[in-house]
């Protein structure tokens, strides 16, 4: 069998994403990866803390090779400034933009099969004068697609979500009929697409405590969570819900579902989290590529430290080849 192209962009240059690249470096893996990044900056990370590295620097036409344990493929980027463990710099935020920008071109022209993200800092790219979102969006405005929908999995566990990254006080706001039934579908659609679930089971939360309680804390559930599940489960659809998110994360219940699909940021992720921190993958769903990340932050502190943990990335990259293999079926 072929092995799976990885394009993998270690994100902040001041973060940990170097570190991570560094450490993934040095293993054999059952992939072709590419780091995006800058060869000097991964030279002096590795040095940094004293692990072995051996760059071999590649093109974006040419052939990869199988990961190696002690080297690395690497596409190179410029970096305008030196990158210093922890210390944010808005000069290399094209740097960082750049790479995703290559990554993209090599997984739409299908010379890589899925792409690996790193950590990013969303406030230094804004700083620079980037109107950035985050990876999701900018992803899929690169991708020319649709509206993407984000998902967090971890063993026993996937976590999709209805709204992302907005106050709390405008999520009933957010949550319309149009927008719930995109999310629905693509939901449904990618697990069976890329996760190769034949007929998805999804168990749908309310927004308000108790679902509701049948209009007496809130008419969302009835004006429209309940009307769309009543739709798509009419099209062939597998969803329970709307139901009260404080009884929805229970053994029974998700021992009995393949995705769970949350009304916002803060109703979902924590349980995620708390269940597989460290070893979370964040998947974003709708793309027309394969899109993978580690499901934390640039931890800058640690940057160019030994308390890095690479747990998440390397669940990530799993993730990533997974997901490849079954697109290709």
């Amino acid at each position: 069998m072929t092995l799976p192209r990885i394009a993998f962009t270690p994100g902040e240059p001041a973060g940990i994403g170097p570190d991570l690249a560094v450490r993934l470096a040095q293993r054999d893996y059952p992939a072709r990866i590419v780091a995006i990044s800058n060869t000097d900056l991964l030279q002096q990370r590795a040095e940094q803390l004293g692990m072995p590295l051996k760059i071999l620097q590649v093109d974006a036409d040419d052939e990869l090779q199988p990961q190696r344990a002690g080297t690395l493929q690497v596409l190179n980027q410029p970096l305008p400034a030196a990158a210093i463990p922890g210390q944010l710099n808005k000069d290399n935020a094209q740097f960082v933009l750049s790479t995703l920008d290559q990554a993209v071109d090599l997984c739409c022209s299908k010379r890589c099969d899925a792409l690996l993200t790193g950590p990013v800092n969303k406030a230094i790219i804004n700083d620079a004068g980037f109107d950035f979102s985050g990876h999701t969006g900018y992803l899929a405005q690169r991708c020319g697609s649709g509206e993407p929908v984000m998902m967090l999995a971890t063993p026993g566990l996937r976590v999709a979500l209805a709204t992302v990254h907005i106050p709390l006080r405008d999520v009933s706001q957010a949550l319309t009929q149009p927008g719930l039934r995109h999310c629905l579908n693509v939901l449904d659609q990618d697990l069976r697409k890329r996760f190769g679930i034949s007929a998805p089971r999804i168990l749908v939360a309310g927004l308000n405590p108790h679902a509701g309680e049948s209009g007496y804390l809130g008419r969302e559930e009835i004006d429209t969570i309940e009307p769309v599940l009543e739709e798509l489960r009419a099209a062939g659809m597998n969803l329970q819900g709307p139901l009260p998110a404080d009884t929805l994360f229970t053994p029974d219940n998700l021992a009995h579902c393949d995705a769970v699909l949350a009304m916002f940021h803060d109703q979902g992720l924590p349980v995620i989290k708390h269940l597989g921190f460290g070893n979370t993958v964040n998947v974003t769903l709708g793309l027309p590529i394969i899109r993978t990340s580690v499901d934390h932050g640039t931890a800058l502190d640690l940057a160019g430290t030994e308390q890095v943990k690479s747990g998440s990335l390397q669940a990530a990259l799993d993730m990533a080849v997974a997901l490849a293999r079954n697109s290709r079926t």
